[in-house]
C-alpha cells in the first residue's frame, strides 16, 4: 500500500468528480502513466491525482511512435497504451483498493465502443474517468466537431454513472465542442490536449517525426490559460482541468486564478521525473502558504481597524 505523505496543513484539499484530493496538480495522461509503479510514485511525491495513460481496446500497432524535444517543449508521435483492458482493470483495482486518486483516460474508435469500455472500466473500482478523445496523432487524424463531442460523451454517460472529464483542444470552435461535452452529460472537461505543431529537419528538409504530431510545453501555457479565462467570463461554470506548459507551481496558482478547479502537469515531467514534480508541488505550497498568511495579514489589518 502506498502511504501518502501529510501536506494537510499547508495545501488545501479539492473536491473534483467526488475524489478528494490533497491538492490541485493532477499528473497528466502520457507515457510516463502507464506503468503502475509510476502512478504510484507520483502520488507518493505529492500529486493530487493522476491521470492514466488512454486506454483503448485496440490500440493502433506498427505506428512510429515517438517525441522529439524542442527549445520550447515537445513534440509526441504517441497515441495509446498498448497495455490490454484486462491488464488496465487489474491494475485500476490495486488502485481502488489503496484508495488512490487515479483517473482512468479512456478512448475507442466508435461511440458504442467507448461506451462499452466505460463500463468494463467502471468494474475496477475506479472512481472517475476522462474521455481523451481528442487525440491528433491517430494515422488519420481527427477532425473534432461538437456533433463527434456529442456523440461519445453522451454513449459514455448512457453506460456508466461515473463522473468523467471531457479532453478538448483549444481553438477554433472550442465553444461549440464545450456545449457538445455539457450537452451529451460530462461533468467537467479538461483543456487542452496537445496542438498540432512540427518543426522541420536541416538535413532532411522534412518534418521532424513524419509530420503534423501533438505539441505540448510552456507556449501552450498562455494559450489555455487565455481559454479557460474567455470560457469563466463567459459565464461557463463546468469544471475545468488545465493542463498545457505547467512548470512551476506559479504556473498552477496562474491556471487557478483564471477560473480552473485543478491543474495537470506532464510534458516538464519528462527531465527528472519526481524531482520536477516535487519542485513543482513544494512552489506550489510555498506560494499557497504566503498567499494565505498575506491574506490572513490584511484581515488582521482590518479587524483591528
Amino acid at each position: 500500500m502506498t502511504t501518502l505523505p501529510d501536506f494537510s496543513k499547508a495545501m488545501i484539499s479539492v473536491d473534483f468528480l467526488g475524489l478528494q484530493l490533497r491538492n490541485a496538480i493532477l499528473v497528466g495522461s502520457g507515457l510516463l502513466t502507464d506503468q503502475e509503479r509510476n502512478i504510484r510514485r507520483l502520488i507518493q511525491a505529492g500529486a493530487g491525482g493522476v491521470v492514466t495513460k488512454t486506454i483503448h481496446p485496440s490500440p493502433p500497432r506498427g505506428l512510429d511512435e515517438r517525441v522529439f524535444r524542442i527549445p520550447t517543449g515537445m513534440l509526441n508521435s504517441t497515441t495509446y497504451s498498448k497495455r490490454s483492458v484486462e491488464e488496465w482493470i487489474e491494475m485500476l483495482r490495486h488502485f481502488a483498493s489503496d484508495r488512490l486518486p487515479v483517473i482512468a483516460s479512456i478512448h475507442a474508435d466508435k461511440p458504442a465502443d467507448l461506451a462499452d469500455l466505460a463500463s468494463q472500466i467502471a468494474q475496477s473500482g475506479v472512481r472517475a474517468l476522462e474521455l481523451g478523445i481528442s487525440c491528433i496523432n491517430e494515422e488519420d487524424g481527427i477532425e473534432d466537431t461538437p456533433q463527434r463531442i456529442f456523440a461519445y460523451t453522451v454513449a459514455v454517460r448512457k453506460a456508466t454513472t461515473l463522473p468523467f472529464l471531457v479532453k478538448l483542444g483549444i481553438g477554433e470552435g472550442l465553444e461549440p465542442r464545450l456545449y457538445a461535452a455539457i450537452a451529451g452529460g460530462a461533468n467537467a472537461i479538461t483543456l487542452s490536449d496537445t496542438i498540432p505543431a512540427a518543426t522541420i529537419s536541416p538535413v532532411s528538409k522534412q518534418p521532424e517525426l513524419g509530420g503534423v504530431f501533438g505539441y505540448s510545453g510552456p507556449a501552450l501555457r498562455p494559450l489555455v490559460v487565455a481559454a479557460i479565462w474567455r470560457l469563466r467570463q463567459k459565464g461557463h461554470k463546468i469544471p475545468i482541468s488545465g493542463s498545457g506548459g505547467v512548470t512551476t507551481g506559479l504556473d498552477v496558482h496562474e491556471y487557478l486564478n483564471a477560473g480552473a478547479n485543478t491543474v495537470q502537469v506532464y510534458t516538464a515531467l519528462h527531465t527528472r521525473m519526481i524531482d520536477t514534480l516535487q519542485d513543482i508541488v513544494s512552489s506550489y505550497r510555498g506560494f499557497s502558504s504566503f498567499h494565505a498568511g498575506s491574506e490572513q495579514i490584511v484581515a488582521d489589518n482590518k479587524t483591528e481597524a
